[in-house]
């Protein structure tokens, strides 16, 4: 049974589709089955995966939440070996409306993700940056989140807000939620105020701040417009290194 991690921060601009491409990258490169699923309308999942025409595809996660069309017909393979996706563009915007009239808003992503979850190793949602239905399904249909956050001055009032957000969808939608990590994006240790974050977000929540950082990285910001993710784009850089830091600890944390 594949486990289930939605990427989730209600502010945008903070690495979180860049952690989904990676992440997903990195542990399909070992042997795992991984599947992408892009919860945001915006779509960058999908063009930063190597799909260029995403406007032009009838079957996204639009019309597997929406439409008749079953799920397995919207999940694409990539150009990357065990790596899938269910691809998202500007229709699932209209989502939002149309979902919430439905009594059983919540849970449709998770009736349909539980259709094909049992034929991948992990299954990474990219939340959209904000808190409306498509985040709620998303969450509702994960086994764990994990929250990225910017290495800035407001980083643990956010973090606050998220984590609350976490409980509040664990008590009423999902009981078997769980905050797998929070990981820290775009730090730069030359300067003092990244050391800093750090510092206060590790000793105010403690064990689940992962160890890896992920670092302020030039090609880590190139590789989306190449359709690449950072192991085939720039394999030695450290942005690449970080990230294959980060999926051996959650491995070693399964």
């Amino acid at each position: 049974m594949g486990k289930i991690l939605s990427i989730f921060n209600q502010k945008g601009g903070v690495g979180k589709t860049t952690t989904v491409i990676n992440l997903a990258s990195y542990l399909s490169k070992h042997s795992m089955n991984v599947l992408i699923v892009d919860m945001d309308p915006q779509a960058n999942a999908t063009s930063g995966i190597g799909i260029r025409n995403k406007n032009e595809l009838s079957c996204t996660v639009y019309e597997a939440l929406m439409s008749d069309k079953e799920i397995v017909e919207c999940v694409s393979e990539t150009e990357f070996e065990s790596l899938s996706i269910i691809p998202a563009n500007i229709n699932l915007a209209g989502a939002e409306i149309e979902m919430s009239r439905m009594i059983n808003r919540d849970y449709l992503l998770k009736d349909i993700i539980d259709v094909i979850k049992d034929q991948f190793d992990y299954i990474l949602i990219d939340c959209p940056p904000s808190l409306n239905v498509l985040t709620i399904n998303s969450l509702a249909a994960s086994d764990g989140v994990i929250i990225p956050i910017q290495s800035e001055y407001y980083a643990l009032e956010g973090v606050s807000e998220l984590i609350n957000t976490c409980k509040l969808v664990q008590k009423r939608i999902n009981p078997t939620l769980r905050i797998e990590g929070i990981l820290m994006t775009m730090s730069d240790k030359r300067t003092n105020l990244s050391k800093q974050v750090e510092d206060d977000v590790r000793n105010y929540f403690g064990e689940i701040v992962y160890d890896t950082v992920i670092p302020r990285n030039i090609r880590l910001a190139e590789a989306p417009s190449f359709g690449k993710p950072i192991f085939e784009y720039s394999p030695n850089s450290i942005g690449a290194i970080s990230y294959k830091k980060l999926a051996r600890e959650i491995i070693k944390g399964d």
